[in-house]
């Protein structure tokens, strides 16, 4: 069974309802350009009612972010992963996991199985835990993701027999199981599919799209 990551909480509303449909994962976006953005106050306080609330772990999404950043988001805002969502190289991501100590997914966006392929440098040891393939932002987008686009997903064919990954980009809950079929990803990320609007989550679309995703696949990653 896939597990799932629900990215962009803005509320505290839709925090406690995506830990009460069954997210493994919730998503919170440090990023001025995103609709998505908390402040660190904001995302830590998050991540202490998660505690309280269940058994999901937090996720804060960072680009391309400065070493006092990084020491900011792991010693105050502390979540359970940091995801790296930028241009950061397979050295910065080393840097960036010295610095957290925290578990590590590093976004990588791709539109050909070559790019699959050199993405899988950041699983040396020492640097990411975990890829997430998204597809690639439009031109002259300013952000990198989030932005409803999907990819040709047999670009991933094979790569869940090497190890886990985390799939987003265009998900929703019409094709999420679809998805999991297909590229057997251990976790499915998703923001604006089950968005009315950018930032603001709509609770039936949450739960379609968990009830979805939970209807086939298995999850490595626990």
């Amino acid at each position: 069974m896939a597990q799932i990551k629900i990215c962009g909480i803005t509320t505290e509303a839709a925090l406690a309802h995506a830990i009460a449909a069954g997210a493994n994962f919730v998503g919170l976006v440090h990023f001025a350009k995103s609709p998505r953005h908390l402040t660190l106050e904001t995302a830590a306080d998050f991540v202490a009612k998660a505690a309280a609330l269940g058994s999901a772990k937090t996720v804060v999404l960072l680009v391309d972010p400065g070493d006092e950043l990084v020491a900011a988001v792991a010693n105050v805002v502390a979540p359970d992963i940091i995801q790296l969502h930028g241009h950061e190289t397979p050295e910065r991501v080393a840097a960036i996991r010295e610095i957290a100590n925290r578990t590590i997914w590093k976004a990588v966006p791709v539109a050909t199985a070559g790019e699959v392929a050199a993405a899988e440098a950041y699983l040396q040891p020492g640097i990411a835990d975990l890829i997430l393939f998204d597809a690639k932002p439009p031109a002259g987008a300013s952000r990198p993701g989030g932005n409803a686009l999907s990819f040709d997903w047999t670009i991933l064919e094979g790569v869940a027999q090497r190890h886990p990954f985390a799939l987003a980009g265009g998900l929703t809950p019409a094709n999420v199981a679809a998805a999991v079929v297909l590229t057997k990803a251990a976790i499915v990320d998703v923001s604006s599919g089950v968005e009315a609007a950018p930032g603001r989550k709509e609770p039936v679309l949450v739960e379609r799209f968990i009830a979805a995703a939970r209807q086939v696949g298995q999850s490595a990653v626990k």
